[in-house]
């Protein structure tokens, strides 16, 4: 369930992670028969391998319908084709966790080599797996780079189902009960994954929900282009969110988790500015690349992993009473030091 750069085959994913070889041949065109998959169905962007040609055919045609529309969420206008397609290999049962993995290449400013793996009950597939998926997407299309973690993940968070986005915001809520936040400060700065994600994925969905709340995304996408120029996050929050600091945000969101996560209102200076993007660039790059398979490419391969989370989040876990916890965090100065109650 999230993107980063992958990199060498020792740094791939943790064992946490669902991942699949992709074993089957990619047809050229239409839909065929393969050994590893009953069906493989080929769309301008997609090569979709998957057990029967009707669901080769659903999924590609999703997929695409999926990725003009989290565009144009999110950039304000369609992608252009993709100079080759994304081979995506598929497992479908209702007894099969959500998940997946999509990996690409960074190059010279360039995107591309798309390759995607995602399994689930054919309803968490079409409704949560691949929008998270595209959008990564549409992340790395737009930005040409890895993006912080946190961000990234949060914001693929943001589109899926709202039974996957209710699992992230109770684990959210267990996590900072049991001491396991991550300072904002840290959070920031991470540009790998930590040995636990989940809280990483549970905390960045919350982060990000609340600042596209507050100003919009426009102004989300604005303030990750404006702090990955030079990594000063404490800057780019003063500057694109008013606080003083990382940690200054960090309590005015805990305060908002607290009390309940309600709906925000856009804020009023930037109510008419986010109807239009002002994002650092317009719109998408044109000139695409075709895939190489060199060692230095290779070396530049980013990775997303969807995780599944119906293994993490056991029912009786999601109807637990809210009880008060001092401190959450590695390290938060206010919570350790000032004995703050967070959590009432």
């Amino acid at each position: 369930m999230d993107a980063r750069p992958r990199r060498t085959a020792a740094r791939r994913t943790r064992s946490a992670a669902v991942l699949f070889l992709v074993l089957a041949t990619l047809a050229s065109g239409g839909v065929l028969q393969t050994a590893a998959h009953a069906a493989v169905h080929r769309t301008k962007n997609f090569v979709v391998n998957a057990p029967t040609p009707q669901l080769a055919r659903e999924i590609a045609d999703s997929a695409e319908a999926w990725r003009e529309r989290l565009a144009i969420e999110w950039i304000g206008e369609p992608m252009p084709d993709w100079t080759e397609p994304c081979k995506t290999v598929v497992r479908v049962s209702p007894n099969l966790g959500a998940g997946g993995a999509t990996t690409f290449v960074f190059d010279r400013g360039e995107v591309f080599g798309w390759e995607m793996t995602i399994q689930g009950s054919k309803e968490r597939i079409l409704d949560s797996v691949l929008p998270h998926e595209i959008t990564h997407t549409v992340f790395a299309c737009y930005f040409r780079r890895p993006l912080p973690r946190w961000a990234d993940e949060g914001a693929c968070t943001t589109v899926e189902h709202k039974s996957e986005v209710g699992k992230q915001e109770r684990l959210l809520i267990r996590f900072l009960k049991n001491g396991q936040g991550i300072d904002f400060r840290e959070m920031f700065g991470m540009k790998e994954y930590p040995a636990d994600v989940l809280p990483l994925y549970a905390q960045g969905h919350s982060l990000t929900q609340f600042l596209i709340e507050r100003r919009g995304k426009p102004a989300f996408l604005a303030f990750l282009a404006d702090g990955m120029v030079d990594e000063d996050w404490r800057r780019a929050v003063a500057k694109h969110y008013g606080h003083e600091n990382e940690y200054a945000l960090q309590e005015i969101w805990l305060e908002w988790v607290k009390a309940g996560r309600p709906r925000l209102e856009l804020e009023p200076d930037v109510a008419v500015a986010a109807a239009t993007p002002t994002t650092p660039q317009s719109g998408f790059p044109v000139r695409q690349v075709s895939a190489q398979t060199d060692e230095r490419l290779a070396a530049n391969r980013s990775k997303s992993v969807y995780m599944s989370y119906d293994q993490v989040e056991p029912p009786e876990a999601a109807d637990a009473p809210r009880e008060p916890v001092r401190g959450w965090a590695h390290g938060n100065d206010a919570a350790v030091n000032g004995g703050a109650t967070y959590w009432r």
